[in-house]
């Protein structure tokens, strides 16, 4: 008979199995909630986000709409003092022709003025520097009707046209008040251009009533020319202010300029009141001087104008922008709570594929980093470690122009002879072993290897990073130590033999660029290119034949000794005059690191 089962012993696989089914449901939820759990926290943000904005953009349209009624204010306020300069000028031109109406009717100048009041509405209170305490806006009104009624009683135009320089300076002053309560720094900067061109207009039109006194009378007293001056360098300085403030003005001020026919009639009358030389006084070119700056203000009053319109516009704009911006505000946080669940949804869904492909895309990406290592690894080999570089971001290396580098080339000498008398094995393994040899040697140096050919073997110093005066000085340093290392080399297979090589040198410029796409290699090319190949044809076994350009290189620095071999005549160059570099004039460098550490393959 079979033997029965263990009854606790099956019991407690089965609590064991059932207790890890229920800790991996459990991490699998923990997980879920967590997965879950992320998207939300930028949704929930989001909302957040949008909540805050919109109460700033609600915010924001209230602020705007203030702005909209102080720069409403401003701008009435700016009127009423152009309307009170305006009225100055007629009442001052009144009591000076002993009552003309030649420019026009006092009565519809007054008018204006009364229209400018009844829009303003309720005047502010007025401060001025003359009286000890404010007055309201009735006490202002029964003050203008008073100096309007005694015009024609025999008042003088110097209190006529001071009690109006105070009201405009008292209202110019509040009109400073309200446009520092203004946050906009657009509206700002127009309301700002816009006070300090009525202010302006105020300083030519108080200097306007200074010059018709000096051509009526012929002379200013100092105090009256002190005044003039600083009133017309105060409007000049406030006007270029302004064209600072808003550069849209300035073709406007520059249209008056060159179109006014009495600019600069009037600005050498200005400069004549300035000069303030004695003479006999003219009513009559009083009159023609004030009827000038009359009409030059009144270009000015339209450029001031033109101001408002952009003071309008500006508000307007910034009002539309501010509902624009509580339009989208609402949008998005009505979209997002809509959206919301719906994502959330989806996310969950999509955590189970998550899960499955989380696994093969971290074993691809390991694949991936490999392959991209290999892949690198042998690209360095190929090119300069700055070229590849340019060569995978941009996929392609412009050829490059570079002024000065120094080639070297050099050569196994009866190397063919070696060849003939060896199999191909031993020649793979004989120039094996050299070219290993030299590359080490190399990588102490600030040179890079070209190519090899057979037995021959070409480096550059200069390129593809340039190095000032030093390519001379690196191959120089190289040339004598390759040298040193070839007359201990010997033949793996014919020990007995010495091995010889010939060395040239020569300095000047080349152009060098990426040639190929199959297989990229980085080549030089230019008449530099073939001299260096010639000084190492023309040269003598275990000697380094160097042109003249690299002997005055290397005489700069005094490092090195070189000796004359004399004329050689060089196939496609002629005669040419070359030397033997003999080695070092002191100790040999340092020894250096490696510029570059070499790949490695995993």
């Amino acid at each position: 008979m079979m033997a029965s089962p263990n009854p606790l012993k099956d019991e407690s696989k089965s609590l064991s199995c059932g207790l890890r089914l229920r800790r991996w449901c459990r991490s699998r939820r923990c997980q879920l909630w967590r997965l879950l759990l992320l998207p939300f926290i930028p949704i929930l943000a989001l909302i957040v986000q949008t909540t805050l904005s919109l109460r700033n953009s609600l915010t924001n349209g209230r602020e705007v709409a203030d702005v909209e009624e102080q720069v409403s204010r401003a701008t009435e306020l700016g009127k009423l003092v152009t309307r009170l300069q305006q009225e100055r000028s007629e009442v001052a031109f009144f009591i000076f022709t002993n009552g003309s109406t030649l420019r026009s009717n006092l009565t519809q100048r007054f008018a204006g003025t009364d229209s400018a009041l009844e829009q303003m509405g309720d005047l502010p209170l007025l401060t001025f520097k003359s009286r000890s305490t404010p007055i309201d806006g009735e006490t202002f009104l029964t003050e203008l009707a008073d100096l309007r009624a005694s015009v024609n009683a025999g008042t003088s135009m110097t209190e006529a046209v001071e009690w109006y320089t105070n009201t405009n300076a008292a209202l110019l002053s509040h009109l400073t008040k309200e446009i520092k309560d203004t946050d906009s720094s657009t509206i700002w900067r127009y309301l700002v251009g816009f006070k300090n061109l009525l202010r302006s207009i105020e300083c030519k039109g108080i200097a306007s009533v200074l010059g018709i006194n000096y051509f009526a009378r012929g002379y200013l007293q100092p105090r009256a020319h002190e005044r003039y001056i600083t009133h017309m360098v105060l409007s000049r300085d406030l006007l270029d202010n302004t064209l600072n403030l808003v550069p849209s003005l300035i073709p406007l001020h520059m249209d008056i300029k060159e179109d006014s026919p009495e600019y600069q009639v009037l600005e050498k009358k200005n400069q004549q009141i300035v000069d303030n030389r004695h003479q006999d006084g003219s009513v009559s070119d009083a009159i023609e001087y004030f009827d000038q700056t009359a009409t030059l203000l009144d270009k000015l009053r339209a450029v001031q104008k033109q101001l408002r319109e952009y003071i309008r516009e500006g508000v307007n704009e910034s009002l539309r922008e501010a509902r624009r911006s509580e339009a989208v505000c609402a949008g998005i946080l009505i979209l997002v709570c809509v959206v919301s669940p719906i994502i959330i949804a989806l996310v969950r869904n999509a955590v189970n594929t998550i899960q499955v492909y989380s696994r093969n895309l971290a074993e691809k990406a390991r694949e991936l980093e490999y392959e991209k290592e290999l892949s690198d690894s042998l690209l360095y080999q190929m090119l300069p470690p700055s070229v590849a570089k340019q060569l995978k971001q941009t996929q392609q290396v412009p050829a490059e122009f570079f002024a000065s580098v120094t080639v070297y080339f050099s050569d196994i000498v009866g190397f063919t002879a070696i060849a003939a008398v060896s199999t191909p094995y031993q020649v793979i393994s004989f120039l094996n072993s050299v070219y290993k040899l030299f590359d080490e040697r190399i990588e102490c140096y600030d040179v890079y290897k070209i190519e090899t050919i057979g037995d021959s073997y070409m480096v550059a110093s200069g390129l593809p990073v340039r190095n000032g005066n030093k390519h001379a000085t690196e191959i120089a340093h190289m040339a004598l130590e390759l040298l040193e290392a070839t007359s201990t080399c010997r033949l793996p297979h014919r020990p007995d033999q010495t091995l010889c090589m010939r060395s040239g040198i020569h300095t000047g410029p080349c152009v060098a660029g990426i040639v190929g796409s199959k297989m990229p290699r980085y080549c030089l090319f230019g008449d530099t290119i073939n001299t260096a190949s010639r000084m190492e044809s023309t040269g003598e076994p275990m000697k380094i034949q160097i042109s003249e350009d690299v002997k005055r290189a290397l005489d700069r620095t005094g490092l090195f000794i070189t000796t004359p071999r004399g004329v050689v005549d060089v196939k496609g160059k002629g005669e040419m005059t070359t030397y033997w570099l003999e080695g070092r004039s002191g100790a040999p460098p340092a020894p250096r690191s490696p510029r570059y550490a070499p790949a490695r393959l995993h």
